[in-house]
């Protein structure tokens, strides 16, 4: 379980596919304090260590986990998020995150508010119940808030901070993005299908 507070920049340093499977080397700051068989979030997806050196962490994602996220366009030297598993006794700063990427989006504009940034994103009509203005939404891995869901489309208001300390500074108009819903958008939006279907039954 993760909070949707990025830790830290890590560096992608090589890329190999075996199989189906996709191994990703990451250089990073917190690569060091790993330890094998732990779970990691990377632009939103947990993953677990499977290899581990003083500079660097080596994770793998398998056929289901690529075919869900960006991970397929991952690049050699591109910046990645990281984030730890949360403490239980740490402080809850974001939402609940699984790091279970539901889908992706297309980023349609960046708009330079002169003091924080406007990205505005995709969404399927499909997923049009899960987004809630003000409700909460993971975008690689940055817990963050709905604004004006609609038309096909939400945005997030990003921050200096958020914007310097995370790959949104690399997000232009196109780019992809991984996104998780709420967990608890996702429960409540299942049981209330569940019910109007035993209702119509």
């Amino acid at each position: 379980m993760f909070t949707g507070i990025i830790e830290c920049l890590g560096q992608i340093k090589d890329i190999q596919r075996e199989d189906s499977n996709i191994n990703l080397s990451i250089e990073s700051p917190i690569s060091a304090d790993l330890k094998i068989d732990q779970s990691v979030s990377h632009n939103g997806v947990c993953l677990t260590v499977v290899e581990k050196s003083e500079v660097h962490h080596v994770v793998t994602a398998i056929k289901e986990t690529c075919e869900r996220s960006t991970i397929g366009n991952f690049k050699k030297g591109a910046s990645i998020n990281l984030e730890r598993a949360m403490l239980g006794t740490a402080r809850f700063d974001g939402h609940f995150v699984q790091g279970h990427v539901d889908t992706t989006a297309k980023c349609l504009a960046v708009k330079d508010e002169s003091g924080s940034w406007l990205f505005t994103f995709s969404y399927k009509d499909e997923e049009e119940n899960l987004f809630v203005d003000k409700g909460s939404v993971c975008i690689n891995g940055v817990s963050l808030t709905v604004i004006q869901p609609q038309n096909n489309s939400f945005s997030v208001a990003i921050i200096p901070y958020t914007f310097e300390h995370t790959t949104f500074k690399d997000i232009k108009v196109g780019t992809e993005v991984n996104i998780e819903f709420d967990i608890i958008g996702k429960y409540i939006n299942k049981n209330a299908a569940l019910y109007l279907e035993r209702l119509n039954g």
